[in-house]
């Protein structure tokens, strides 16, 4: 968005079309942010009247436009959705047996993507297939409540990353930018290609969700022996070591955020780079942080994670990556390029 004759603080400007933004997406937090944001104006001494305020006001209120009908938390809410009961459909399980969370947002207007299908993944394999057959019994060897073969790293790992990726990741591209960048525009512009990158990751894991359908462990293994393959074998009395999300599982909503958050800085800044990140998990974690010289080594981690905690299969979880990889690729080539770029 060009704004002709802007001037001011771009401290302020960014901090008014933040607040602005906010506030229209969450009302009943307004209180809470209008506090934030004129504190933070305060503890760096710019005034209210600043002209770049007036520039944050026109930047914010262009983007609630560009964004007021984009399919995000329709009213009226549509009806539940439950899935089906045949092998390999998705249905509601344990603990609470919800119906699927938001199945709207695969739906939502992508903020890069030409549409919530552009990088459809895959279909699941064939329940009848090797592939599924492997993933079967490697999750319900390593994923289960009390799995013996899954070693003691292992199932730290899987609690490190039971935790809230969105957040996890805008501190890690916060915690890069602090390390790396100089001025609040290239800072903007990070930020900005990961969280665009992230929320049509997002979408896009939703919107294929929704078009599979596809079971989550906990009901193939419990309903092992009644898939047509003879090579899984059921047990109606497993459960997974932490609790089931309520959507399908094919792909990973997780492992799609994290390869946008970190493709996106790998493409910035390169793979190589030293840094931690620290659990929102306040459980039965041994090592709260972890210490990272590989973008690309998140990944990976949280690829085995989701089937450590018995949630995924590895299909879901590697195709969610290529996914989240490929939606960061578009949006850095594609939006917001240096000034000088073609």
């Amino acid at each position: 968005m060009e704004i002709p004759g802007a001037s001011g603080s771009p401290v302020a400007a960014t901090a008014k079309a933040a607040h602005d933004v906010l506030v229209n997406r969450f009302p009943w937090q307004s209180a809470s942010l209008d506090l934030t944001y004129n504190q933070y104006l305060a503890d760096r001494f710019i005034p209210q009247n600043d002209p770049g305020v007036a520039v944050g006001a026109t930047a914010a209120a262009g983007i609630i436009a560009l964004r007021a009908n984009d399919g995000s938390f329709p009213n009226p809410a549509p009806p539940p959705f439950l899935g089906g009961t045949a092998p390999g459909v998705w249905r509601p399980t344990l603990p609470l047996f919800a119906p699927m969370v938001a199945p709207w947002l695969g739906s939502v207007t992508p903020f890069v993507l030409t549409s919530p299908s552009q990088f459809l993944a895959h279909p699941p394999p064939a329940l009848n297939s090797p592939e599924y057959t492997r993933a079967y019994n490697e999750a319900k060897r390593l994923g289960c409540n009390n799995c013996p073969e899954r070693d003691g790293d292992q199932t730290d790992l899987a609690h490190f990353w039971n935790s809230n990726f969105v957040l996890l990741m805008n501190r890690l591209v916060g915690d890069i930018a602090g390390a790396h960048v100089t001025n609040i525009s290239d800072s903007s512009r990070l930020f900005a290609l990961a969280d665009m990158s992230m929320a049509d990751a997002i979408i896009t894991a939703w919107n294929t969700k929704v078009h599979y359908v596809f079971w989550r462990p906990i009901t193939a293994i419990q309903e092992g022996n009644n898939d047509g393959n003879p090579r899984t074998i059921g047990d109606t009395n497993w459960l997974p070591l932490i609790n089931t999300p309520a959507y399908p599982d094919h792909t990973s909503g997780a492992n799609n955020i994290i390869a946008a958050a970190t493709r996106t800085l790998a493409l910035i800044f390169g793979n190589q780079e030293s840094f931690s990140i620290t659990t929102t998990n306040l459980g039965p974690t041994i090592d709260d942080t972890r210490d990272y010289t590989r973008f690309s080594d998140v990944q990976e981690e949280v690829v085995n994670a989701r089937i450590y905690q018995g949630i995924h299969f590895r299909f879901a979880d590697e195709d969610a990556r290529k996914q989240g990889r490929h939606i960061a690729q578009w949006a850095f080539s594609h939006f917001l390029k240096p000034l000088g770029d073609d």
